[in-house]
C-alpha cells in the first residue's frame, strides 16, 4: 500500500486531500510545518510527498531541498502563487509536479497515479546506459562520469538518461517535457533551458570526452557521441 505524507497547514486542505487519497487505498500522515515534514520524511519513508510552499519554520521549497539531497521520492508542491518564477523554481529544486490553489481533489488524485506511472517503469525496462565515461544506471538513479558520482535531481536524471539512450538523436523542447514532465504537464519549455543549463554544469565539473550535450538553435537539444556505445 502506498504511503502519502500531506505536509500543509491548512486543516481543511488536509482533510480533504487525506479522505480522497484514503478512497485510492492508500496510506496517510500529515504534518503542519516544514520541520515535522522533514521528521516524518526520514522516519515513515512515504512514496509520495504532497507539500505545500507557504508553512510554518520551514517552507516548502527548503524542504523540498533538504529531501533531495537523499532522495528522488516524488513530490507534488500544492501552492496558492501562481507565478511562473515560483513554479519554475518549484521544478527546478526537483519537485515533480506544482499544483496551484485553489484545485479539484481529483485532478491531485489523477496527477499522483500519473507519477507513479513515470516513476515506476516495469522492471525490464530499466537498463544501464554507458556512453563513453558516462554510465546511467536507472534501476538504483545512480550517474558516474569517470567512476565519480554526478548529483542529480530527478528531472535532470531524467533528461540525461532520455538524451543518452538516443545518442545523436535532436529532441525539441516540447518532446523532452512530454517525456519527463509528462502529457499533463502546465508551463513552457523554459523549464527545459533551466534544467538542461543546470545538468550541463554538473555533468562539466568532471572532464569527460566522447560527448556532450549540444543545443541545436530553434529546435532542441541532444546528446552528440562521437562514437555510439550499447545499452547494457
Amino acid at each position: 500500500m502506498k504511503k502519502i505524507l500531506i505536509a500543509d497547514d491548512n486543516p481543511s486542505i488536509v482533510n480533504i486531500l487525506s479522505d480522497y487519497v484514503k478512497k485510492e487505498q492508500m496510506n496517510v500522515v500529515s504534518v503542519s510545518d516544514g520541520e515535522a515534514a522533514l521528521k516524518v520524511f526520514e522516519q515513515w519513508k512515504p512514496d509520495m510527498i504532497l507539500l505545500d510552499v507557504m508553512m510554518p519554520r520551514m517552507d516548502g521549497f527548503t524542504v523540498c531541498k533538504e529531501i533531495r539531497k537523499t532522495s528522488m521520492v516524488p513530490i507534488i508542491m500544492i501552492t496558492a502563487r501562481s507565478e511562473d518564477f515560483d513554479k519554475i523554481m518549484g521544478l527546478d529544486i526537483g519537485a515533480d509536479d506544482y499544483i496551484v490553489k485553489p484545485f479539484s481533489p481529483k485532478e491531485i488524485i489523477a496527477r499522483i497515479h500519473a507519477i507513479f506511472r513515470r516513476v515506476e517503469p516495469k522492471q525490464e525496462n530499466r537498463k544501464v546506459i554507458q556512453v563513453h565515461s558516462l554510465l546511467i544506471d536507472e534501476t538504483s538513479f545512480l550517474v558516474s562520469i569517470n567512476k565519480i558520482n554526478v548529483n542529480l535531481t530527478k528531472k535532470e536524471f531524467e533528461l540525461l538518461s532520455t538524451l543518452a539512450t538516443y545518442p545523436n538523436q535532436v529532441f525539441s523542447r516540447e518532446h523532452l517535457l512530454e517525456r519527463c514532465w509528462g502529457f499533463d504537464y502546465i508551463g513552457d519549455d523554459r523549464t527545459v533551458d533551466a534544467h538542461i543549463k543546470r545538468l550541463r554544469a554538473k555533468c562539466d565539473e568532471i572532464d569527460h570526452q566522447g560527448w556532450q550535450i549540444v543545443t541545436i538553435w530553434g529546435v532542441g537539444y541532444k546528446m552528440e557521441v562521437s562514437h555510439e556505445e550499447q545499452n547494457i
